[in-house]
């Protein structure tokens, strides 16, 4: 029998990995995401509002989200901390893990940063506008393998800048 009130319970543990969350509704890059994830041993969330095929590994998570407009990005930007990595080709969603302290990456290599960010917006918010006038703006380029070699580079660059601030939040 002891005195006092009784011990609380020991604090859940903090990762101390960086994690990756993938857009993954029509991403063209998440087997690259994959191999750099296992290279790094990084969990990886691959978050999409459909079921999709993951590799089978203890570090890679399928999160399948209702449907409906910006879902999949309210579960990655709720979940996203400083040190994390999203990938990404959504600006708002990318504006959203900025602002949580993570790194955001399109599917060709972009990282976007606090200093690109803004105009990345704006021009977003243009081109939505002209369109809605009647204009054809035409789309992206085709995504090719400089492309996918951009964003290999621009992933593995963002792991290891993670992985040497350790400046990582704990998971909510």
């Amino acid at each position: 029998m002891t005195d006092g009130p009784p011990a609380a319970a020991p604090p859940e543990p903090i990762d101390t990995l960086p994690a990756i969350f993938i857009d993954a509704d029509a991403c063209p890059v998440k087997d690259e995401a994959y191999r750099v994830a296992q290279r790094y041993k990084l969990k990886t969330y691959v978050v999409s509002n459909s079921h999709m095929v993951v590799p089978v590994s203890r570090l890679i998570e399928r999160v399948v989200v209702d449907a409906g407009a910006d879902v999949a990005d309210d579960w990655i930007a709720e979940h996203a901390r400083p040190g994390d990595i999203v990938v990404t080709n959504d600006i708002p969603l990318a504006a959203r893990a900025l602002k949580a302290g993570a790194a955001a990456i399109g599917a060709t290599g972009r990282a976007f940063t606090e200093d690109s960010i803004g105009a990345a917006l704006g021009q977003r918010a243009l081109m939505e506008h002209l369109r809605s006038t009647g204009m054809m703006t035409g789309g992206p380029k085709p995504f090719d393998r400089n492309d996918r070699s951009r964003f290999l580079q621009a992933l593995d660059t963002a792991v290891v800048k993670s992985l040497r601030s350790k400046a990582l939040g704990p998971r909510r």
